[in-house]
This record gives C-alpha cells, sequence and structure tokens, in this order.
C-alpha cells in the first residue's frame, strides 16, 4: 500500500521546486532530491512529472471542489441556488489560485503550464456537478433549456478563463462587464428569473 506521507513529500517537493525554476526545468530527479528520496520511488507514487503536477494541483484546490460537487446531491435546495453557490464555489477556487501562484510562482513564464492543468482540472472536475444540477432544474421546470452538459461546459469556459485572468488579462471592470453578460443570457436563455445568478459578479 502506498505511503502517503511519502507521496505528499513528493508533491511538496514540487511545489517547492516551482519556487525557484521553470516547470520545463525540473526533472523527476529534482523531485526525488528535494523529497529525500531515490528516483525509482517516485514511480511506484507517480507514473510522471504530469502526474505529480496534478497531485499538486487537485490537493490545492480539492476542498472548494469538492464543496461545490456536493451541491448535486442537496435536492433540497433550489437548482437555481445550487447553480449560484457553484458558480461562486468555481471564484473562491480561482482565487485561491492566483493567492497560491503570487508566493509559489517566481516568473510570469511559469504560470502557463500551471495554469493550463488548473483550468482543466477546474472545468473537468465541475462540468459532471453542474451538468446534475442543471439537469434537476430542467426536470422540476425551473431551468428550460436542451442542453445542459454544454450549457455546463460554455459557462464554466467563460466563468473560469475570465476570473482566472491569465489567458486573456483584463481589468476588473472588464471581467465584471463579461461575467454580467454571461449572467444576463443564462438567465435570459433558460428562463430564469433575473438576479438568480447575481452572486456571480465580482461586486
Amino acid at each position: 500500500m502506498p505511503d502517503t506521507n511519502k507521496s505528499e513529500r513528493i508533491i511538496d517537493a514540487l511545489q517547492q521546486l516551482l519556487e525557484e525554476k521553470d516547470i520545463n526545468h525540473i526533472s523527476v530527479s529534482d523531485i526525488a532530491a528535494k523529497a529525500g528520496i531515490g528516483k525509482g520511488s517516485i514511480y511506484y507514487y507517480f507514473p510522471s512529472k504530469d502526474a505529480i503536477m496534478d497531485a499538486l494541483i487537485k490537493r490545492s484546490y480539492e476542498q472548494p471542489l469538492q464543496t461545490a460537487k456536493t451541491l448535486s446531491t442537496q435536492t433540497g435546495i433550489s437548482s437555481i441556488t445550487r447553480m449560484a453557490m457553484l458558480f461562486q464555489a468555481c471564484r473562491n477556487s480561482s482565487a485561491a489560485f492566483l493567492k497560491q501562484n503570487q508566493a509559489t510562482f517566481a516568473r510570469v513564464k511559469d504560470l502557463t503550464f500551471p495554469h493550463q492543468k488548473y483550468l482543466n482540472y477546474l472545468i473537468s472536475e465541475l462540468k459532471p456537478a453542474l451538468t446534475e444540477i442543471i439537469s434537476q432544474g430542467i426536470d422540476c421546470g425551473e431551468i428550460h433549456f436542451d442542453h445542459p452538459a454544454a450549457l455546463a461546459e460554455i459557462a464554466l469556459i467563460v466563468i473560469s478563463v475570465k476570473l482566472d485572468n491569465f489567458l486573456v488579462p483584463s481589468s476588473p471592470e472588464e471581467i465584471e462587464d463579461t461575467l454580467k453578460g454571461l449572467i444576463s443570457l443564462l438567465e435570459k436563455g433558460t428562463g430564469l428569473p433575473t438576479g438568480a445568478l447575481q452572486y456571480l459578479t465580482l461586486t
């Protein structure tokens, strides 16, 4: 059975190395040396450097995403409210990622790969939960839309990219304007009442 403490040491080692150098200049040997274990032992826990990065992303932002995913099972709460709460969790996760980046990644060029990993993780992890919430809303007549999975993906892509503010750098006013536009499209396109998703805004 894998040693949880040792796998955490490996993840810690990568996080520490990211403070010093570009991910492309970090080898599995570097990670092993920083973790104080043999290189061969790394592969007992992780098949590749990418897998260690995936684990770092997951560990850092698992809690807000897990909270969001549990919303799909809370059928006692309206689908509209759960959508707004999930979007808020997405926003909180993005804020946590940006805050961590300031301390973890020393150079702007180092952010590209972690950001790609993060956005992929965020969208892929939240899409099933949001799809389920939208589907439940459709079933009970709160939401009117024929493609819940597509709607979930579109909303998450726009929200995560704008709040992350790395791929398309924007001013707070531009981000707010885009999110308001998304809210308007979601509300009008799905028959939601005006203001139902107001928690997505920055103010």
